[in-house]
């Protein structure tokens, strides 16, 4: 193959305008001729360019509503066509093709019209055609043609002619091609999956993944391993549209554990009051409401002071200056939250390596959509866990029921159950975490574990007793057994939530009753492995 080739026409016929008029502008300067169709063509136009019409090379007007216009041989004659074999330039001289040697096209904006709730006939209209079709010639004929689909590669396409009085390297078309490549990988998975919903496949035969580079992170999670962060496009609150406002840049941990936060966090309507959750290694250690942000903060921390140096601290709320001051007493590595006023971030600015990142909103906790875990061989699908319970759900089980506030703190522990990896143990108390156990292979394990933080952070704090007695505790899954719940009911906890389900439970309820529980059953479980 031929390293470098010269630039000398170019066919552009794009939907997001932006930078257009430069770079046509910039390629006319350096005598390539444009090629173009109906709204490319006109802006450029109307820019002052020469343009030629491809309906004008093909020798057939647009027709179809457009669906037809780039679709022949002399469009993908041109990109085709191989300079080097006298075969090829045998063809196009004896049928008038002309090389086309730049291709820049970026797609119907299919994406754009499924998230803003379009349709279904709307969306079927932009499903983009010629496009992924002269894309896919073009990268496939890299050794001649250079293709871009991004508007960020505008300028290194310049900059590269610049360099090359003209002309492209062959490793440069080359990365263009994997790029275009991987452009229209991701546009048919996008039309993949919205088809698999509209048809509610639970299951389709195929599913793909399509992800856009945010990040190239420094290592994974051990330095060893290499690491990057994609984006998947959706327009929602979380850690991939997340603005960074200062400190170092976030590495793969600070990555999955502020996700986590986050995700944690947004379960608690911020028009109910402020709440705070504080996460290490993907685990809460504290979470808790308060009357203020500050107040949240502070019980969030107590809960677990040791495991809090060095985590995460995500907010349902606006970061004030009060709480922000209180964070900077500790090493923390990041905070989110959906915004921070001025002073918040003033007293932040002091420690330059506290990464601080606000979002327009909270995660919508409630909208459906799918959680993908890689395993050797394949991967794992399944629907995120959107899972809520409410006080109607609950049903109790025992001789004595929860009291108004108990029923309360119940809801507080269960909810952060779910986001706890299993198995998972959780006691609470006046709307905050008093004792965390998580990730055990026994859950007489994680109650033990959770019962003796509760019991440490009474010592640290100097009080007269844990503040696991007269808690509630909660359960991700059933206890299998009485042991679990006799270890809560040792360490001072008066009403339990789990799901229930269990061969055993009228063996536990029985188990409940005899030592002065109160236990109530969701129906549901939240494994989180």
């Amino acid at each position: 193959m031929t390293d470098l080739v010269p630039v000398r026409r170019a066919l552009l016929s794009v939907s997001d305008k932006t930078g257009l008029i430069d770079l046509g502008r910039a390629l006319a300067e350096r005598g390539v001729e444009l090629l173009s169709t109906g709204g490319t063509a006109a802006a450029l136009r109307d820019a002052g360019l020469d343009v030629r019409d491809v309906s004008e090379v093909t020798g057939f007007p647009e027709m179809m509503d457009g669906r037809v216009k780039t679709l022949h041989p002399m469009v993908h004659g041109g990109l085709l066509a191989l300079r080097d074999d006298p075969s090829h330039v045998a063809a196009m001289d004896e049928h008038g093709i002309g090389a086309i040697d730049l291709l820049v096209v970026n797609l119907y904006p299919f994406e754009q019209t499924v998230a803003r709730g379009a349709l279904y006939d709307e969306c079927i209209e932009n499903i983009d055609i010629g496009g992924p079709a002269m894309i896919r010639a073009a990268a496939k004929n890299h050794g001649f043609v250079n293709v871009v689909v991004d508007v960020e590669d505008y300028e290194p396409l310049l900059a590269e002619m610049a360099a090359n009085d003209g002309a492209t390297s062959l490793n440069f078309r080359r990365r263009l091609a994997q790029n275009a490549y991987a452009r229209t990988g991701a546009y048919d998975a996008a039309v993949s999956n919205w088809m698999a919903g509209a048809l509610e496949l639970a299951a389709p035969r195929r599913r793909v993944v399509a992800g856009e580079l945010s990040q190239t992170l420094r290592y994974g999670e051990n330095p060893h391993q290499s690491a990057a962060f994609y984006v998947d496009g959706r327009d929602r609150p979380s850690i991939g549209t997340a603005r960074q406002h200062q400190g170092k840049e976030l590495s793969y941990n600070n990555i999955n554990d502020t996700a986590a936060a986050y995700e944690l966090v947004a379960e608690f309507d911020p028009a109910e009051g402020p709440a705070c959750a504080i996460i290490k290694h993907a685990n809460p250690c504290g979470v808790a409401r308060g009357d203020s942000l500050l107040d949240a903060y502070r019980a969030a921390y107590d809960c677990d002071r040791t495991s809090a140096f060095g985590g995460i601290v995500a907010l349902n709320q606006p970061l004030d200056a009060a709480t922000a001051e209180e964070i900077t007493q500790i090493f923390t590595e990041v905070v989110i939250a959906p915004g921070a006023d001025a002073d918040a971030m003033e007293i932040f600015a002091a420690k330059k390596n506290l990464r601080l990142l606000t979002t327009d909103g909270l995660p919508d906790v409630t909208a459906a959509a799918l959680s993908f875990r890689d395993v050797p061989g394949g991967m794992l699908v399944q629907d995120r866990d959107v899972g809520r319970i409410t006080l109607d759900d609950l049903k109790v089980v025992t001789k004595r029921a929860p009291t108004e506030e108990q029923m309360r703190d119940l809801l507080f522990a269960w909810t952060v159950a779910k986001h706890v990896k299993s198995n998972a143990i959780i006691y609470a108390s006046g709307g905050a975490t008093v004792g965390v156990g998580a990730g055990q292979m026994s859950r007489v394990d994680s109650t033990r574990i959770a019962a003796r933080k509760a019991q440490d952070m009474a010592e640290a704090l100097g009080l007269s007793k844990s503040p696991a007695e007269g808690s509630v505790v909660a359960s991700d899954a059933f206890f299998p057994f009485p042991d679990g719940l006799l270890t809560a009911a040792d360490a001072g906890a008066r009403a339990v939530i789990q799901p229930g389900g269990s061969m055993r439970d009228d063996e536990v309820i029985a188990a409940a009753d005899k030592a002065g529980l109160a236990m109530v059953f969701t129906g549901m479980r939240h494994f989180r492995h």
